[in-house]
Order: structure tokens, then sequence, then C-alpha cells
């Protein structure tokens, strides 16, 4: 059974910097798109960046020349460094997995349309 754990959350002051980490197991990770999609507090899901099983990558513009989201295939483990950050990104943020046979990112924000969903991890960023 595949399984994603995110870490890496934490408080963060506004301008600060924050990495999160994604460790996969239990599936073929490098043949995976992967998302990270992110819940405000009293907010929806909102997609954040995805990366294809290729290495092509796109983001949101709230985030864009902030954040850099990276793959790892030989840890078999995804990355979100996140720069610049700013209170409006306090969040749980989740890394997704949806297996795709081309180099398509999904920007779904839907549970249900991914193969692997992660237990999230909070970030706060205030001073």
């Amino acid at each position: 059974e595949g399984q994603l754990v995110e870490s890496g959350g934490g408080l963060v002051q506004p301008g600060g910097s924050l990495r999160l980490s994604c460790a996969a197991s239990g599936f073929t990770f490098s043949m995976y798109a992967m998302s990270w999609v992110r819940q405000a507090p009293g907010k929806g899901l909102e997609w954040v960046s995805g990366i294809s099983s290729g290495g092509s990558t796109n983001y949101v513009p709230s985030v864009k020349g902030r954040f850099t989201i990276s793959r790892d295939n030989v840890k078999n483990t995804l990355y979100l460094q996140m720069n610049s950050l700013e209170p409006e990104d306090t969040a749980e943020y989740y890394c997704a997995a949806k297996r795709f046979y081309d180099n398509t990112i999904s920007a779904s924000t839907r549970e249900d349309e991914y193969d692997y969903w992660g237990q999230g991890t909070q970030i706060t960023v205030s001073s």
C-alpha cells in the first residue's frame, strides 16, 4: 500500500524560509506526478505546485518566484522550498501523487482524484 509522509513544517517569521519534504513508499515514485496542496484555516483546498514524472513544474501565481518544487527519484522524496514566506502562506500542506502516462501535472484540489495523499504538515507564518 502506497504512503506519503510530509515533514518540515513549523513556525516561521514573515520573510523566512522552510523546506517541506514528502517521503513516498509502496509505489514507483518516479512514475507519478506529484503535487503540493494546502488548506488555510477556514478555507478550502488550494493547489500550490506540481511536478510531472518528467520533471516539468508549475505553480499557482501567488507562490511563483518564492516556492520551488523538486523531486529526488532515488530517495523517493518530493520537496517544496519555500522562501519569502508570508502570513497568507499559513496552512496545512499536503503532498499528493497521481499516475499519468505522460508529462501531465495534476492541478486538482480533490483528494479523490489522486492515487495517494499525505497526512499533512502545518506551516504557520507569524511574527
